[in-house]
């Protein structure tokens, strides 16, 4: 699980300031709470917005830079500082970490070397806290095709989470045509996903939370946009710096993407750490569920996140058996989730999550064990032999993959 670290800068000098503007900018790992011109404010900057990190540059005024680390030390401890300068003498080093400097480097600073710095610096603030480092677990949550639950099974294992006084959770509906996340939670949001994605530059930690609904739960909702010509101002780029702020403020961020994995849901499936393909037992979602994975080969490190859930399983009406459903898939079932209609339909028309509506049925109690799986969930699943002969549609899909062309 990476770290999302909270930033602030200051360099006095525009050129350099850019310059590691681009770098930061440019970082998945890192939000740029704030940059400062001018070593005499930026103490003020730090009290204000609270950074994890400060990035100190030493060239304008060595004297000037080392005071101001040491006062940060004092009056910002909770704030670690991370030197930059030209110059790369012993004395100035030791000068830096003496007034309370965490890390040095020198210029012209590289990408990676900054990441590598910034993720000791985490570590050791991590340590020092609770032995752990602290980081974003992002859940996405799919579906094999429309109408197989997925956000109920989104909304419900949110809700789950945030109702864990150790957790913060974040909702996104990512199916920006036709969610309806919002219904679910009975909740008429000031706010959606296209006023964050547009302002995304200005927002901070503490105005991010006010443009989300909260939810009696403890989640928190950032829904689909309202108008459908809304939907074109949500890119890549945009959701991309969207999920940054989130996972740098939330430490569970849930993502309810569409059926259509559009360029925008495919963001949401890399930034992913798990991603929940949710499906049935039935042959059209047994089919669509070996497609996706075919297709999610293209894209590194994807398939391994992948957790099938079976949603609504004693169904009935020709279901087909688990064994068979795993032969099919060649994957191990993640998690099964028991049909009962009743209780979903009155969760779903009363917009009360099923840990309030029912806490005592054997779907909320489903749902309570899979969210506690996805928490808990390191290994990746093993792949099992696909039983041959099972089906003939299977022939029509593509059988290479990576390691059969290599």
């Amino acid at each position: 699980m990476r770290n999302v670290f909270r930033l602030a800068i200051v360099d006095p000098d525009d050129q350099s300031r850019e310059q590691l503007k681009n770098i930061l900018l440019s970082m998945d790992v890192v939000w740029l709470e704030a940059e400062c011109g001018k070593y005499e404010f930026f103490a003020d900057v730090v009290e204000q917005t609270h950074p994890e990190i400060g990035i100190v540059s030493l060239d304008n005024n060595v004297e000037q830079a080392l005071k101001l680390i040491d006062s940060l030390r004092v009056n910002a401890p909770d704030c670690s500082i991370l030197v930059i300068s030209e110059e790369d003498d012993g004395q100035l080093i030791l000068n830096s970490m003496r007034a309370g400097a965490k890390e040095f480097l020198t210029r012209p600073v590289r990408g990676e070397d900054l990441a590598a710095a910034l993720q000791r610096v985490g570590a050791a603030k991590g340590a020092s806290n609770d032995g752990q480092v602290r980081g974003s677990s992002v859940i996405a949550v799919a579906g094999a095709t429309g109408g197989v639950g997925t956000t109920s099974v989104a909304v419900n294992v949110a809700c789950t989470l945030a109702n864990q006084d150790r957790n913060s959770v974040a909702l996104v509906d990512l199916d920006l045509a036709l969610g309806d996340a919002d219904v679910f939670l009975d909740s008429i949001p000031d706010y959606t996903l296209v006023d964050v994605a547009q302002n995304i530059s200005r927002l901070d930690f503490a105005l991010l939370k006010r443009s989300l609904t909260k939810h009696s739960s403890g989640l928190y909702l950032l829904p689909r946009p309202v108008q459908l010509q809304d939907t074109a101002c949500i890119t890549p780029d945009s959701l991309h710096r969207v999920i940054g702020l989130l996972k740098a403020t939330f430490s569970h961020l849930v993502l309810d993407i569409s059926k259509s994995y559009t360029a925008v849901d495919m963001v949401a499936l890399e930034a992913a750490s798990q991603v929940v393909l949710v499906t049935q037992l039935n042959l059209p979602c047994l089919r669509n569920v070996v497609r996706l994975l075919s297709s999610f080969e293209a894209i590194e490190g994807l398939k391994d996140k992948i957790r099938i859930v079976v949603n609504r399983v004693g169904l009935g009406n020709g279901e087909i058996s688990l064994k068979k459903a795993k032969e099919t898939i060649g994957r191990e079932i993640f998690a099964q989730l028991p049909n009962d209609y009743r209780v979903m339909i009155e969760m779903r028309n009363n917009g009360v999550p099923l840990i309030e509506q029912s806490p005592k049925a054997q779907i909320t109690q489903a749902v309570n064990e899979l969210a506690d799986s996805l928490v808990g969930a390191k290994q990746t699943e093993a792949p099992i032999a696909a039983a041959p002969g099972l089906s003939k549609w299977l022939s029509f899909w593509p059988r290479g993959t990576k390691s059969e062309s290599s």
